[in-house]
């Protein structure tokens, strides 16, 4: 589970990249965001190391590699080849996501869990990145608000793509399985996955957004910070409910 989670933060992180304006953010944005997920790397490969195989180390090297150059680049005057790390490395870390996922679960349902893992690394990315990005107004308090502001579409986005996945597999759930089967420990997790992951990022997100229209960063990024814990919780809750269901939920 630690080695899932992290590969989708990572490529979440990645994943946020190429929506945003690299001209009106700090270089030492992206900076952050390549050290962040190439540490991410590093705790997965503490977990995956008895499991994975030749095909998710070679993809794992590509990942790390582009995480390494995209952080030198940024760190450099004028970010050399930065803008094509961009590009590539979210591509690179998404691919070793995918394989991490196959490897681990098996290739059963793939394309279900394919999307599990996307639209789960979508939700994580856009909730701490947006959280990253507040931040940046601390330093840079006259920079442009649009950065932000495209982040909170891209976490509403997600949060809605996750919501519809999730409703899939809560019908599929409940078709083939009889509801004196389910355990109680399923039926308590299951309101607190739907609450936190998503009623609750929906909301908070919403309050977010309306105080930063006002241009109240940090009122917004301490919202932020809340919006990332129910995320965070709620991905948790649903990896917890895959394992008990075999089920998306």
């Amino acid at each position: 589970m630690v080695a899932t989670f992290c590969l989708r933060l990572a490529a979440g992180l990645m994943l946020m990249l190429p929506i945003l304006p690299s001209a009106q953010i700090p270089p030492r944005f992206f900076r952050v965001q390549f050290l962040t997920a190439l540490g991410l790397l590093a705790v997965t490969a503490l977990f995956v190391s008895e499991v994975a195989n030749s095909t998710f180390w070679m993809l794992f090297a590509v990942a790390v590699l582009g995480c390494l150059i995209g952080s030198i680049a940024w760190h450099l005057d004028g970010a050399p080849g930065g803008s094509w790390m961009l590009g590539l490395t979210p591509l690179a870390v998404t691919a070793c996501m995918v394989s991490g996922g196959l490897v681990q679960r098996g290739d059963a349902d793939w394309p279900l869990f394919i999307a599990d893992d996307v639209f789960s690394a979508l939700v994580l990315g856009s909730a701490t990145t947006a959280m990253l990005m507040g931040h940046s107004y601390l330093i840079s308090p006259a920079m442009s608000i649009t950065p932000l502001m495209r982040l909170f579409g891209a976490l509403a986005g997600s949060v809605m793509l996750r919501i519809g996945l999730a409703c899939f597999g809560l019908w599929w759930w409940t078709s083939s399985t009889s509801p004196s089967s389910l355990g109680t420990d399923v039926m308590f997790w299951l309101p607190a996955r739907w609450l936190l992951g998503f009623i609750a990022s929906l909301v908070l997100g919403w309050m977010a957004w309306e105080t930063a229209r006002i241009r109240a960063t940090q009122s917004a990024t301490g919202i932020l910070y809340v919006v990332v814990i129910v995320c965070f919780l709620g991905e948790l809750t649903s990896m917890l409910l895959l394992e008990r269901t075999g089920f998306v939920l």
